[in-house]
């Protein structure tokens, strides 16, 4: 079996139609189970307190915001190499999803910084970045919005993914690239190594993780199902205007 089969609409919406309601339950349980257990039954830090908690909101928000953006990359390529329509509605059905969970990442972080930092906002990299990366989220929504011809659309916002994904490449590794900035270097990954993040939050994290994941997929895959149906709506339209 190919991976290819899965760019037939049929074959998308076949499949799409048995995965939805297993990604949508663990989804449900993973966001259930990780936020309870995060806000409720994790102590609070030593130095920022309870203000600590919204790390599982943020975190999984800001990993989401960059890998849907890199999802899109992947589905825009595979348009322009082999014209696999549904892999350009991906991309397009992905869009809004990753937009929301860049501005959530926004708001959230500027609750977390402003009892640490003192400031709502600072022209911080990553922050800087971070906002970019929403404004090339709302370009790349607008330019499908804007251009009638759907393969066109298709062919500019691929184009423009391409640009945008070195703001999203620059939202994950600021950091590294900029010692100045205020945000610290990510510690999910640093588990026993010195100055890791605490097991009591690190497990619900990942847990949240888990959820932020499955939701992007269960958003995706349903907002897919439908851009198909637009489409193929739109295409029995048009031919009943020429008959």
């Amino acid at each position: 079996m190919s991976i290819w089969e899965y760019a037939n609409p049929k074959k998308f919406m076949q499949t799409s139609a048995w995965a939805l309601p297993w990604v949508t339950g663990l989804t449900v349980l993973c966001l259930g189970v990780g936020l309870v257990w995060g806000f409720f039954f994790t102590p609070d830090d030593y130095k920022q307190g309870s203000t600590v908690k919204i790390m599982f909101l943020h975190v999984p928000a800001a990993m989401m915001a960059i890998n849907a953006w890199v999802m899109m990359l992947v589905t825009s390529l595979i348009w322009v190499i082999r014209r696999h329509h549904v892999s350009a509605l991906a991309a397009k059905a992905a869009a809004p999803v990753g937009l929301t969970f860049t501005l959530i990442a926004l708001a959230t972080g500027a609750l977390w910084g402003q009892p640490m930092w003192g400031t709502w906002w600072a022209w911080d990299p990553r922050l800087t970045s971070f906002l970019i990366l929403a404004l090339f989220y709302l370009g790349y929504i607008a330019l499908w919005n804007a251009v009638e011809n759907p393969d066109t659309a298709a062919d500019l916002t691929s184009v423009l993914c391409v640009v945008g994904s070195v703001f999203a490449l620059l939202s994950r590794y600021a950091v590294k690239f900029w010692n100045q900035g205020l945000h610290q270097d990510s510690t999910i990954l640093k588990v026993g190594e010195k100055d890791p993040l605490d097991p009591a939050f690190y497990q619900p994290l990942v847990v949240c993780i888990f959820g932020f994941i499955f939701l992007f997929l269960a958003l995706v895959l349903l907002r897919t199902r439908t851009e198909i149906r637009a489409r193929r709506l739109s295409a029995l339209v048009s031919r009943e205007r020429l008959a």
